[in-house]
Parts: structure tokens; C-alpha cells; sequence
């Protein structure tokens, strides 16, 4: 009886474990709890693009983003990159510059890659 019992309790556990190493948490994740990746969270900080100019991409990897937007219309028109750090003291993100992170292994490949390479 006791045998069984110790193996109903090692199953138990062995399932358990099983099931929260495919379900990560927020904190698992890498990113700041708070961190929204949205179009609108990435840009609220960035007196340059308005909520009218549109967000043709981002991505977000832990406390690193990258956003491509449109700035003004007409002839005038330009594409720009930005590179984002989340500031989780200020619960913001901010621009990062690219002249000092962007090179091999300083952010995450996604992040790398949209913000890198681009104008």
C-alpha cells in the first residue's frame, strides 16, 4: 500500500512538471510583465511619430522591440526604423540607439533583424 501510494505521488509530480515545463509564464518569457508589444505602447514615447503616422511593422523580444513607421505625406514621405529598449522603472519604452546595439549578439536575432537593416 505504501509502494503504491509513493508511486501515485511520483506520478503526480512527474505529470505536473510535465505540464509546466510546455506552459512558460510571463516571467519565464524574458519579458518585463508589464512590457505591452503594441503598435501604440512602442510609439507613445516617440514625439516624432504621431498616432497618424502608420506602424508598417514591429516585433518585440524581451525588452527589445523594433518598429517601422511612415513619417509625413506626400513627396515628403520617409520610412524610419527605430530600436526600443522597455524601461520597466518608467514603464515605457524608449528609443535605443542603433549606432551601439546593433551588432552581432547584442539583441535578440528577430530584433536584430527588423531593426538592423533597414534605413
Amino acid at each position: 500500500m505504501v509502494l503504491v501510494s509513493r508511486l501515485v505521488g511520483v506520478a503526480a509530480v512527474v505529470a505536473g512538471l510535465g505540464w509546466s515545463a510546455g506552459h512558460a509564464t510571463a516571467t519565464e518569457s524574458g519579458a518585463p510583465l508589464a512590457a505591452n508589444c503594441s503598435a501604440l505602447a512602442l510609439t507613445a514615447s516617440l514625439t516624432n511619430l504621431a498616432a497618424s503616422h502608420p506602424v508598417a511593422a514591429f516585433g518585440c523580444d524581451g525588452p527589445w522591440a523594433y518598429l517601422w513607421a511612415t513619417v509625413s505625406v506626400g513627396p515628403n514621405q520617409i520610412g524610419v526604423t527605430e530600436l526600443m529598449h522597455y524601461d520597466a522603472v518608467r514603464a515605457t519604452w524608449l528609443a535605443a540607439s542603433r549606432a551601439t546595439y546593433c551588432k552581432p549578439g547584442a539583441l535578440p536575432a528577430a530584433i536584430y533583424r527588423g531593426a538592423c537593416f533597414s534605413n
